[in-house]
């Protein structure tokens, strides 16, 4: 039996949106709005945004605000490390003389009570038997002895002297290399050309990869596999070997890495959008447009490659740490960037010859290369998360 008794209209009420099925409800995001904010939930990804930032302002700007550049010399001044030990010693006079010991070359630098290098000391004649060199600051005279290493001050008493503490080098903050060049303005600007050159050669492999792929996929037939045997032609001749002969041809320098890389980096790119395209192509909004008129450019760029979009920039991401190693490589054995240009390879190849002396020239750039590659990865990474669909929550 139905129930025919009417509900009256006073006792209708809307409920408040926190008791409703908005209370349990998600707000309404579009696609790219959901992959930002999954973005920023990814702590690595957002880290590795910033430094990459941070990096490229650096890059850009740092080398303005400094008052070396990065070919001026100072042989004076070689060899300098970013940290030191100073020693104080009293003239007799009524002043302080501060200096550290460079006990790598057996030179002393005198700096100021904030760590600033004032310039190198000159001592006397050195007794090249004994093996020891006298200073002499006012009324006082101290002597250098490196007969025994490591190499110490001695007393005209003939007591150690001791530093008095470390000291950061507020003059050179990551000290200068074996020529007396600033090593952070030279880290700045090598950053500058090894960005330059995988943000470059990373847009042409873009371009070429991104059109070259969509056309085979897209196409297909006989047409996808004549342009997929180039690319496994091209797949199997090893990168480093081409790009090596290629640098052969064209002699070192900045253009020629441009070229070198971006005429085979493609390939990964191009294989990725053609497995993306032929997934897509059967889709119904693609016969729709073909239904429509639509030609093969338009379906390409206005349907299919939007909707590949998320795969390419995670791609594109990952190739930029790729070409950044593959620079500093070719840069590393010789067929880089010519000095006194610097990149992080060339940095590398220089420091690698003082490496047990001078650690830190060798230290930065490696540092460098390997904060660069982890931040892409760490960034490719989350933008993957955030981009597939199939990890939203």
């Amino acid at each position: 039996m139905t129930d025919t008794r009417i509900i009256a209209p006073e006792m209708w009420a809307p409920l408040a949106p926190e008791d409703g099925a908005a209370a349990v409800g998600r707000p309404s995001l579009t696609y790219w709005q959901d992959a930002r904010r999954r973005l920023w939930a990814n702590k690595p990804a957002v880290v590795a945004l910033v430094f990459i930032i941070l990096l490229i302002l650096g890059a850009i700007f740092g080398p303005w605000f400094s008052p070396y550049s990065y070919a001026d010399q100072n042989l004076k001044l070689a060899n300098i490390p970013p940290a030191f030990e100073t020693y104080a010693v009293d003239d007799g006079q009524g002043g302080t003389t501060r200096f550290f010991l460079n006990a790598s070359n057996f030179n002393l630098y005198e700096v100021d009570a904030q760590g600033h290098v004032l310039g190198l000391l000159r001592g006397g004649r050195k007794d090249m038997i004994k093996k020891i060199q006298p200073y002499t600051f006012g009324d006082t005279t101290v002597a250098l002895d490196y007969s025994a290493l490591p190499a110490r001050l001695v007393a005209a008493d003939g007591s150690t002297i001791s530093p008095s503490g470390w000291s950061w080098n507020r003059t050179y903050l990551f000290g200068t290399d074996q020529l007396g060049r600033d090593v952070l303005v030279r880290q700045l600007f090598g950053a500058r050309i090894s960005l330059t050159v995988a943000f470059v050669a990373t847009l042409v492999n873009f371009f070429i990869g991104i059109f070259y792929g969509g056309l085979a996929g897209y196409i297909g037939g006989r047409t996808d596999a004549i342009m997929m045997r180039i690319v496994e032609i091209i797949s199997t001749i090893p990168l480093t070997l081409y790009v090596v002969l290629l640098m052969v041809v064209f002699d070192s320098g900045l253009y020629s890495i441009i070229i070198a890389i971006g005429s085979v980096f493609w390939v990964d790119m191009a294989r990725i959008v053609r497995g993306q395209i032929l997934s897509l192509k059967s889709q119904d909004y693609v016969a729709a447009a073909r239904t429509m008129g639509a030609g093969t450019r338009r379906i390409l760029t206005r349907h299919l490659l939007p909707n590949s979009i998320g795969p390419i920039i995670v791609t594109l991401t990952m190739l930029i740490p790729s070409a950044i190693f593959i620079e500093s490589f070719m840069s590393f054995i010789g067929l880089g960037v010519t000095p006194p240009l610097a990149s992080w390879g060339t940095l590398t190849s220089e420091a690698v010859e003082t490496m047990r002396a001078y650690p830190h020239q060798l230290f930065f750039p490696a540092a460098a290369i390997s904060l660069t590659m982890f931040a892409f990865n760490f960034l490719g990474d989350g933008l993957r998360d955030a981009l597939d669909p199939r990890f939203r929550k």
